[in-house]
């Protein structure tokens, strides 16, 4: 039924937010057209949350270890936000170029188990009877030719 998930950052620089996610992050991705480019995401999850309105959505990256993604933004001259140290984990905001924020957080909350991809559904047929087993012949026995025996020659 479901086979993934698209996420979409808006951003008033989508060039800019892009080649960050492709160079920097080094996020694995295809161009659509146009420089159009949509991206590969690891393993990802969804929580429903309570809310005041619908139709809220947020997106964050997770990571093995926040202090170390915060100083390897900044060896590459990109800002982050405090980390925030929340009982369901540890959270900065990578600052985008432009302008937006992005969560990036080490979760400390329990985790799906990771399950591989799924193919797409492909149209439902019903399913095959296995037919029994045929056995494999045996071996036609050959006749043994009979030997000529050559006549002695005196």
């Amino acid at each position: 039924m479901i086979i993934g998930a698209h996420s979409i950052i808006y951003s008033q620089q989508p060039e800019a937010d892009r080649a960050f996610l492709r160079d920097v992050l080094q996020m694995p991705n295809i161009d659509v057209g146009g420089g159009w480019l949509i991206f590969d995401l690891p393993p990802a999850e969804v929580a429903v949350h309570p809310g005041d309105r619908n139709d809220v959505h947020e997106f964050y990256l997770m990571c093995d270890d926040v202090e170390a993604f915060v100083a390897e933004m900044a060896d590459r001259g990109i800002g982050c936000g405090p980390v925030q140290d929340l009982r369901w984990g540890r959270l900065t905001q990578v600052i985008l170029p432009g302008g937006g924020n992005l969560g990036v957080y080490q979760p400390r909350h329990a985790r799906p188990q990771v399950v591989s991809a799924r193919k797409a559904p492909t149209k439902k047929r019903a399913p095959r009877k296995k037919a029994p087993a045929k056995k494999k012949p045996k071996p036609a026995k050959q006749k043994a030719k009979p030997v000529k025996k050559k006549a002695k020659r005196r």
